[in-house]
């Protein structure tokens, strides 16, 4: 089947009034957003996401994780369907399109398949995924790594948050455990649209970024145990500090990420200490250490080197220590089909455009598993995400929309 007109577009202005008005659900405290997952505001999003879907002509789905999908019809009943999508929730200060943008473009795509009257062979399907920022429950993709069996639902309901809420408990709560089974549903294929997140595209001028691979990842939630004492009445010599250790293991995170170079990161990011009081000594740290490569080999040395270093700081100050595995899937390489539609539709919708890896994890890490799947990307102002300052263009918004699109229409099968 001949290729869609390169004319045939997106509507980029409501595509961006749809950004903006999602944005005023769960707004930040400096322009971006607050709307974790399963909180009152997740609950009013998801609602207009499905006034939305409605008014488009669509089916709405939910499963027992709360993953959303909206069905548009296609002409062959017994065509398996095309996925496209993201998550709408939020850092806790995090931007207004991380995530939202790949929802509501394909949300966009639909409505302007209706506004031309294009049937296709395969349904589209239009998906919201559950916790995929993994903030507020951990870890990150929760539902799609149920959907693709990388997780059990029960281990997904025991998660808890600071406050020590369950997921499943939170998820009852806001009115959004569906009765379909995890993973049931079969895909054709899925297209996931986000902001880069990083700064290559904006500092190589590109319109586009085809998404070959993805980084894999371990977050190590590490627990460190000493002893709670006075600031000013312990010697230093016998002090058991455990913000120390955390404080040490940090630097030691980062050598092993610059002794893996090129391609490998390393941090820690999530940190608490105990009693955090300013005249207490930490009696206990816990933290999470992020390392990240789309090299197999170097993302299991760096776990490795991580966890012998960690031990030999506890075991140097006395620490107790426990190390848990909060997170991780292996280096991911998309289909290499969808790869080049993705290319071909950049191409012929005249954007520049470059492959790129993907330096963040996505729900289509994990339906990759389970599906052909390929991502495409979107520059991002300054490569600024999970940050409220996060920025990006209706022009770039609308070009990432606009490949998505026509990938769509041609993995789809548009029917004359």
């Amino acid at each position: 089947m001949a290729a869609p007109a390169a004319n045939l577009r997106i509507n980029g202005e409501r595509l961006w009034d749809s950004l903006m008005e999602m944005a005023q659900i769960g707004p930040g405290i400096a322009g971006g957003n607050n709307r974790q997952t399963l909180t009152d505001d997740d609950a009013k999003g998801r609602a207009l996401f499905a006034e939305w879907c409605k008014a488009a002509g669509m089916a709405m789905g939910v499963d027992t994780m709360g993953t959303m999908f909206a069905t548009r019809a296609g002409t062959d009943a017994d065509a398996l369907p095309v996925y496209m999508g993201s998550h709408l929730d939020t850092q806790p200060t995090g931007g207004k399109y991380d995530g939202v943008l790949g929802v509501l473009g394909a949300l966009e795509v639909v409505r302007s398949m209706n506004d031309a009257g294009i049937k296709t062979k395969h349904p589209i399907v239009v998906t919201n995924w559950t916790n995929e920022e993994g903030t507020r429950f951990a870890p990150a993709m929760l539902a799609s790594g149920v959907f693709a069996g990388m997780h059990s639902q029960d281990y997904a309901y025991s998660r808890k948050d600071a406050e020590g809420k369950s997921f499943g408990d939170e998820l009852a709560r806001i009115g959004w455990v569906g009765d379909e089974v995890v993973g049931a549903r079969k895909m054709h294929a899925m297209i996931e649209l986000h902001i880069e997140q990083g700064p290559i595209l904006e500092a190589e001028g590109r319109d586009v970024g085809v998404v070959t691979h993805g980084q894999g990842l371990w977050w190590l939630q590490i627990t460190l145990t000493g002893k709670d004492a006075h600031t000013g009445s312990t010697p230093m010599a016998m002090r058991v500090n455990a913000g120390l250790g955390m404080a040490r293991i940090t630097e030691r995170v980062h050598q092993i990420a610059m002794s893996h170079q090129p391609g490998a990161v390393g941090a820690v990011g999530h940190a608490n200490v105990y009693p955090n009081s300013r005249n207490v000594i930490p009696g206990k740290a816990v933290f999470t250490v992020d390392i990240r490569t789309p090299d197999q080999g170097k993302l299991d040395a760096m776990k490795a080197e991580v966890t012998r270093a960690a031990h030999a700081v506890a075991a140097e100050l006395g620490l107790g220590i426990e190390i848990e595995d909060v997170g991780h899937f292996d280096p991911v390489t998309f289909d290499a089909g969808l790869v080049s539609v993705v290319r071909e539709a950049a191409e012929r919708l005249g954007y520049s455009h470059m492959d790129i890896i993907s330096g963040a994890g996505h729900d289509a890490c994990w339906i990759n598993r389970v599906a052909p799947t390929v991502m495409i990307m979107c520059p991002c102002v300054d490569g600024l995400s999970h940050n409220e300052a996060e920025e990006i263009s209706p022009e770039w918004a609308a070009a990432g929309t606009d490949v998505m699109f026509h990938t769509v229409l041609d993995v789809a099968g548009v029917v004359a």
